[in-house]
Formats: C-alpha cells, sequence, structure tokens
C-alpha cells in the first residue's frame, strides 16, 4: 500500500526509488522500436535519443542522435554520439537488438528528408562503441519520397526492420546475418495516400520470435478519420486477429490495403462519455499468449480532417482540446476488448493536433501501464504539467486503479517507455521538459528503476 501526503493523496510510486537524469538533452517519437532495451547478463540499459538546440550543449549538441548507456548496478550514464548532427528531428531515434554474438545492433532514419535507413554494430559487449554507420538506399523504391522510422523484429529465423518507406506504406528489409547487411523485403500493406503519409503501424514481437502483433492506422489522424486495424505475421503469412489469412504470401509482391485486417475500433465509436474519432496508435505488446494495445483519439471532435486544398490550412491548425487513451485487449476467440481508459487532455502542439503526452503498456504484464497527462486520471483534475501514472486492471482493461509516479512536476514529462529485456525489475524511461516542435524542445531524459509488482 502506498503511504499519503498531507493532502491524503499516495505519493509518488517507489518515491525512494532513484530518479536518474541520464542525458540531459534529448527526446524521442514513438513509431520505432526497441527504442530502449535491457541486457540483463550485463546489466546494462541503452536507449537512444536526438538532442536539440534549445537544450544543453545548444548549436554543438544541435541534430546528435545520442546512445545512453546506463550501468544498472552503480547508476553510472555513459552518453556516446551515434552519428553528430544528423538531424535535429525526433523521429530519428534508433532502434536496438541484441546479437547472439554479443554486439548490439541499431537502425535508425531521418524524417522523410531522404533515402536512407542507416545501420551500425557496436564492438562486442560494449554499446558505448559503434562502428561505422552503413545505409541501405531506397531511393529505386521510394521515387525519392524519402524514409521514416526504424522497427526491429526477429520472425521466422529473420531480423526484420520496417519503416515507413514505399508510397509512405510500411516496407521492409531483411537481414539473415543478424543485422550486418540488409537487402529489400517487400511492402506490408499498400493504399492510395490521403494527405501526409499512409498507415502509422506498431509492432511488437514475441520473445520466441514466432509471431509479429502489428497495430495500424489508415493515414495520419489530421488528414483522416482513423480507425485502428490488427493483425499478425506467423506461419508464413499475414493474419487477422482471429488467425484467418489476410494475405498468404507477406511482403512478397502485392500488398493489401491494412483495413484488411481485424478492425480493433472504428472510427465514431462512443465510448468515456464522449464519440471518439481520429484514432492513432500508441503501444502494442504481446506478454505471453496476451496482446494488449492502447491507442489515443480525438472526443467530440469539432474540427474533423485538414481542408488540403486550402494551401493555408497548416497556419490555421489549434489543438484538439480534449483526446482520450484507449486499451484494447485481444480476447482468445480473435475479437477484442475495447474500454475507455483515461483523459489525454488536449494537443501538445498547435501544427500537431493529435500529439499527447502518450502510454507504454509494461513488456511483461498486460495488466499493467504507464502514461503520461495533464488530467489525473483518478479524478480528472488538471495539472500544471503532464505527470506520470501507473495503471493496473485486474478484469482486461474494464477498471483500473492508478498510482502517481510523478506529482507537482515543473516540467512536462512525456512519452514514457518501458525497457524490455529484464524482467525482474521495471525500468521506467521518460523525457521531462518543454517542446515546442519534433524539432524544437529543452528536454532530460530521465530513467526510474522500479521494482516489479
Amino acid at each position: 500500500m502506498n503511504s499519503t501526503d498531507a493532502t491524503g493523496r499516495p505519493t509518488p510510486l517507489a518515491a525512494n526509488a532513484d530518479e536518474q537524469v541520464i542525458n540531459d538533452n534529448g527526446a524521442w517519437c514513438w513509431f520505432q522500436d526497441e527504442r530502449a532495451l535491457v541486457d540483463p547478463d550485463a546489466g546494462v540499459l541503452v536507449v537512444g535519443s536526438i538532442a536539440a538546440a534549445e537544450g544543453p550543449g545548444g548549436e554543438g549538441r544541435v541534430g546528435d542522435l545520442d546512445v545512453t548507456v546506463v550501468d544498472l548496478r552503480t547508476g553510472e550514464a555513459t552518453v556516446t554520439v551515434l552519428h553528430p548532427g544528423f538531424e535535429v528531428d525526433d523521429h530519428d531515434v534508433p532502434a536496438f537488438w541484441r546479437r547472439t554474438d554479443g554486439r548490439w545492433g541499431v537502425a535508425y532514419a531521418r524524417h522523410k528528408s531522404d533515402d536512407l535507413s542507416w545501420y551500425a554494430l557496436s564492438e562486442p559487449g560494449d554499446p558505448t562503441a559503434w562502428g561505422e554507420p552503413q545505409a541501405f538506399d531506397w531511393s529505386d523504391l521510394t521515387a525519392q519520397r524519402g524514409v521514416t522510422y526504424s522497427n526491429l523484429h526477429r520472425w521466422d529465423g529473420r531480423l526484420w526492420w520496417f519503416a515507413r518507406a514505399i508510397n509512405d506504406d510500411p516496407s521492409a528489409l531483411v537481414s539473415d546475418d543478424e543485422g550486418a547487411t540488409w537487402s529489400f523485403a517487400g511492402k506490408l500493406f499498400t493504399r492510395d495516400k490521403v494527405g501526409y503519409v499512409n498507415s502509422y503501424t506498431r509492432y511488437s514481437s514475441a520473445p520466441d520470435a514466432d509471431r509479429i502483433d502489428i497495430l495500424a492506422t489508415d493515414h495520419h489522424p489530421r488528414d483522416y478519420d482513423n480507425s485502428i486495424y490488427h493483425g499478425y505475421l506467423a506461419d508464413g503469412a499475414l493474419r487477422a486477429s482471429d488467425g484467418s489469412v489476410v494475405d498468404a504470401a507477406p511482403l512478397d509482391g502485392d500488398a493489401p490495403n491494412q483495413d484488411a485486417l481485424t478492425t480493433v475500433i472504428a472510427a465514431g465509436t462512443r465510448m468515456g462519455g464522449a464519440t471518439l474519432t481520429h484514432f492513432w496508435t500508441t503501444d502494442i505488446r504481446r506478454v505471453g499468449d496476451q496482446v494488449a494495445a492502447v491507442v489515443t483519439a480525438r472526443a467530440d471532435d469539432r474540427v474533423g480532417a485538414s481542408d488540403l486544398s486550402d494551401p493555408e490550412w497548416w497556419g490555421r491548425l489549434a489543438p484538439i482540446p480534449d483526446h482520450r487513451f484507449v486499451y484494447a485487449r485481444l480476447g482468445a476467440d480473435g475479437t477484442w476488448g475495447v474500454h475507455h481508459l483515461a483523459p489525454a487532455g488536449a494537443g501538445l502542439l498547435p501544427h500537431e493536433q493529435d500529439y499527447t503526452g502518450l502510454a507504454a503498456i509494461d513488456p511483461y504484464d498486460a495488466d499493467t501501464l504507464y502514461l503520461s497527462t495533464p488530467l489525473d486520471p483518478r479524478d480528472g483534475a488538471p495539472t500544471a504539467h503532464h505527470e506520470i501514472y501507473r495503471g493496473h486492471t485486474t478484469d482486461r482493461g474494464a477498471t483500473w486503479t492508478w498510482d502517481p509516479v510523478t506529482q507537482d512536476s515543473d516540467a512536462d514529462n512525456l512519452r514514457p517507455i518501458v525497457a524490455p529485456g529484464d524482467p525482474s525489475i521495471t525500468p521506467l524511461l521518460w523525457f521531462r521538459g518543454s517542446m515546442t516542435a519534433s524539432q524544437h524542445f529543452d528536454c532530460e531524459v530521465v530513467l526510474r528503476v522500479l521494482p516489479r509488482g
């Protein structure tokens, strides 16, 4: 049981646990994974971030792609610049994997400003020492329209790298040598483009590498009233949530539209006292035989999609005043149980109406998650800044209990990550500070290692 403060509210969760700033200038987007990993044998945590001119170091660090390595036994943090002056954009942060020979691998890309996906390998057992980055050039495939994001997952005996590439659809590279070399694998989905880009897709792979779960939107929520879809890759096929085959030869030739998958929640669903629209993917995790997801949505939206025919539409954007978190859990019969989770507050940025503080599911406990919100999920009371809360359910998401992780903060606490790798601990990461754009922020990366259970 948590102790209480003078107001009678619980004190922050694990208040005696050390909260540590591990990088004084950094932030990340949420469409890459794994952004952080733990090596339990070496006792180290690795996390990637990008530095901005507004943070410590200023112009001398702008666009530096950093790898922060934390010795979990001593707390010592080492920041290594993987790619100096890469591009100041939080969409560029890397994904990591661990090879069987003790090396670490990293993959990253700019934000649609060129056609290169970059990768590198560390020295054996040393994620502070990296070899020369190499690049896969997509330009013959993308018509030089740019690539974005990196998601690394093992499946079917191979390492897969999912990126937004051809036609701004989810596309993939594959490696048969644990990331030393890469080749083009194909497109996962294909769709006529509406507005900026196509599907925003999140991925989760099982430790036994027998499947990759996929959570997808139609387009960007600024441009389209998205629904949310789920499927998975297993036994050589792309499947709907119930296991039925959607594509018997995925990534080989023609690709299906993502709406051929199972609809998790449809635009216009009434939930939590509001009509929810313009959904956006936030997180998905497979934990044993359980699959859980979190998405965000606009509540009772009066704005709708952008008028893309109006050349001045960007300048007239404003934050959506009310977003909601929604939790979804896949049942054994292939159907989804979907529940209102918590208020997510107004959009963070005027020009990105649907940005929120986000949420992260515990990779070892589908009943537990961490979210960032300016509205206390226990009673809806507004707080001065985004705070982080731990939520736990005992009925597959129908009801939740909440504990504050941060409290009375003097800056926003945003985009939590729970780093997988060691199921005996909960390494909770977030960044704290001010953000005015994906390219402009003054934020520090924070780590708190919580006990499990």
